[in-house]
């Protein structure tokens, strides 16, 4: 049991600075047949999204937590000027493989993508004027970068690097899991994938790491059910990976993001992309915060 609470990541992963829980490609290649089609989300998702970046005229993108590159597709897709950044070089090759692909398309062949670290953020990534229109970071995407100092020191220089490349005006959406309901239950809310169309069965193990009676990390372990052939008779096979987050609580996170913007931003709390209702189990707590 401690191996299942301490190992934090899936074996051969480096922890050499920022870390990439991608590293040893493993959960980079599952997670592409996890999520499915790059063109295929969920339609609550993908209009909710949509809608309030058009709503605020939003022409240019930052997405620093690009991944294999779901989102971004979506958005080149979409018409917007995106720029994509990501700390794991195994989880880029895909979307600078569908870039390649794509290419003779003028919107992807001005797709830009790069290896960017949230801590050095502003040295990585050169601003558009005054910055971008918006910048995304979803996926859960944030809850990835632990606390090994245990004051969040690092992740609220992380959270005000990425909210400084979004300009005056603009508008910066995070999201989490419903952490607060994973340390109350000890398993993740039951539901439908709020960000994917994917047909595989999957089963996620959770584990809680508490230190000093406070919650410091959770770890999922991932088992997911292989597609296989139509003309194959064989059980289908399984792959694992493990992934570690740190346990974000609604009320604390909502804290640091409106101190990434100094104080200056209006900030408001959704639930699976609906009006945030205490106590109704959702799966997702997405921010979206407009910098004054």
């Amino acid at each position: 049991m401690v191996d299942s609470v301490y190992r934090t990541r899936s074996l051969g992963v480096g922890v050499v600075g920022l870390p990439d829980q991608y590293a040893d490609g493993k959960a980079a290649k599952v997670w592409q047949l996890y999520i499915g089609d790059t063109r295929s989300r969920t339609e609550e998702y993908k209009c909710w999204l949509l809608s309030l970046l058009r709503k605020h005229g939003v022409q240019k993108v930052l997405d620093v937590a690009c991944g294999t590159g779901v989102d971004s597709i979506m958005l080149v897709e979409e018409g917007f000027k995106v720029v994509s950044v990501d700390a794991s070089d195994k989880m880029l090759k895909y979307a600078l493989k569908e870039r390649w692909e794509r290419r003779k398309e003028p919107a992807f062949d001005n797709w830009v993508i790069d290896e960017a670290n949230w801590l050095t953020l502003p040295e990585d990534v050169k601003k558009p004027g005054d910055g971008f229109d918006a910048v995304i970071c979803l996926g859960n995407s944030f809850a990835h970068l632990p606390d090994f100092k245990g004051d969040q020191s690092e992740q609220k220089l992380a959270l005000q690097n990425i909210a400084s490349m979004a300009k005056p005006g603009g508008i910066l959406i995070i999201d989490h899991r419903n952490y607060d309901y994973i340390l109350e239950t000890g398993q993740a809310p039951q539901g439908k994938n709020i960000y994917y169309k994917s047909d595989l069965k999957q089963d996620i193990s959770t584990s809680v790491l508490w230190v000093n009676s406070k919650p410091h990390m959770i770890t999922l372990d991932y088992t997911l059910e292989l597609p296989q052939p139509v003309d194959v008779q064989t059980p289908p096979d399984t792959s694992k990976f493990r992934l570690s987050y740190y346990p974000h609580r609604l009320e604390s996170f909502k804290e640091i993001v409106r101190a990434s913007f100094f104080g200056k931003c209006e900030h408001n709390v959704y639930g699976d992309f609906k009006q945030y209702t205490p106590g109704q189990g959702e799966v997702l707590q997405v921010h979206p915060c407009y910098s004054d």
